[in-house]
């Protein structure tokens, strides 16, 4: 579905649903808006596809297109949005199946959005994983609770929307020419994060090559592509010699004694991404890692990424707020967060040609918060 298309069929639904329209089926993968739940709460939800400024490429494989999946839950003449990515290594997340998963959702036993623990604990429990889809809801019904209550997301979990930190702009894997554009296009941007994890000698040619572009501070994630921790513990040693400030998942996921010796060594702080996806996982990466990186559709959103702040934070790690390729919706709700966090990688948005949103924005470099309810975000009408 187009993004006009989407707010056609927004407005139309929302306005079925103040005059007590009756639910409607799931759909396949034709694009089109469903309501599921025809109580208090009814709930929207529309698959879209989001086009990437360029082929994005990491360790593993390529893609051009992300496919995305929007909700919305009307309460009381209220809307919250949320959104769930559905990138290609969120094994068994798609279209058709986060659909299956929503049209499961029955939020009519639920007397408002403000019984916030019992909803996320009965949703999360219908089906293992389907995170993607968990976290659509979640994000959902924050931005509805803040509607609600008149204030943003940041402002009711207490933080303070001066203490965001800058955000990187990624930079994937390409060849020497294309990578060069990529940097110079990252000039507004305080810190860059390079994605590695191919082979040694590509790796090194790829960092050399964005800094013949820039000396700006840069972040590197190797995706799981370092696959001996003699390499990996002598490319972190290396990468700390050009500027670089954080390796991010540098060995295989479940390579836990391996990254731990790594990390007892490394020059630079490591952090968790394919080794953490839930709360479940931040006791046991303590030690194996110094930080974590929390990705919302990993972890089923807003309600459990600040257990897993404060799970971190217990145990002496630091924290890392990132999002996949989605739109403003997604990564507006990650941000509301970015207050209690070391670093973010929060530009999904600036890596697609057709946002559906406007939310977040990023001033000099730094992740800038607005004042208005909810996740902080408006349709874009256009």
């Amino acid at each position: 579905m187009n993004r006009r298309d989407y707010l056609k069929t927004l407005a139309a639904l929302t306005a079925a649903t103040a005059v007590g329209g009756s639910a409607v089926g799931c759909v396949g993968k034709t694009g089109r808006s469903v309501k599921f739940g025809g109580g208090k709460m009814v709930m929207q939800v529309t698959p879209i596809e989001l086009q990437m400024r360029h082929t994005f490429t990491i360790s593993g494989f390529s893609r051009d297109v992300t496919p995305s999946i929007l909700v919305s839950i009307t309460y009381d003449g209220v809307t919250g949005y949320g959104e769930g990515g559905l990138p290609p290594y969120m094994v068994g997340q798609n279209h058709e199946t986060v659909q299956k998963f929503l049209s499961k959702v029955d939020l009519s036993q639920f007397a408002d959005p403000f019984q916030l623990d019992d909803i996320l604990t009965y949703v999360d429990k219908i089906d293992e994983g389907m995170t993607c889809a968990k976290s659509a809801v979640d994000i959902a019904l924050h931005d509805l609770i803040g509607k609600l209550l008149g204030v943003p997301v940041w402002k009711w979990f207490g933080y303070t929307a001066s203490k965001t930190p800058d955000t990187s702009f990624t930079i994937g894997i390409d060849t020497e020419e294309v990578v060069r554009k990529k940097t110079e296009e990252a000039a507004p941007y305080n810190i860059v994060k390079v994605k590695l994890g191919i082979d040694e000698a590509t790796d090194k040619k790829l960092i050399e090559t964005v800094r013949s572009v820039t000396n700006k501070p840069l972040l590197v994630d190797a995706n799981q592509g370092w696959k001996t921790k003699e390499l990996a513990l002598d490319m972190i040693h290396w990468l700390k010699e050009r500027g670089v400030l954080m390796v991010e998942q540098p060995m295989p996921k479940t390579v836990f004694d391996d990254m731990a010796w790594v990390t007892e060594r490394s020059p630079l702080p490591t952090y968790a991404d394919e080794s953490c996806q839930r709360l479940r996982d931040v006791p046991r990466l303590h030690g194996v890692f110094n930080g974590i990186n929390i990705k919302l559709i990993k972890c089923s959103g807003l309600y459990e990424a600040r257990k897993m702040i404060s799970t971190a934070e217990a145990l002496g790690m630091r924290v890392m707020i990132g999002c996949t390729t989605e739109t403003s919706c997604a990564v507006s709700a990650a941000a509301q967060l970015s207050p209690r966090v070391d670093f973010a990688d929060l530009d999904g948005p600036l890596l697609i040609a057709n946002d559906y949103f406007e939310g977040y924005n990023v001033v000099n470099g730094k992740i800038t918060l607005n004042e208005r309810p909810g996740i902080g975000i408006l349709p874009i009408n256009n």
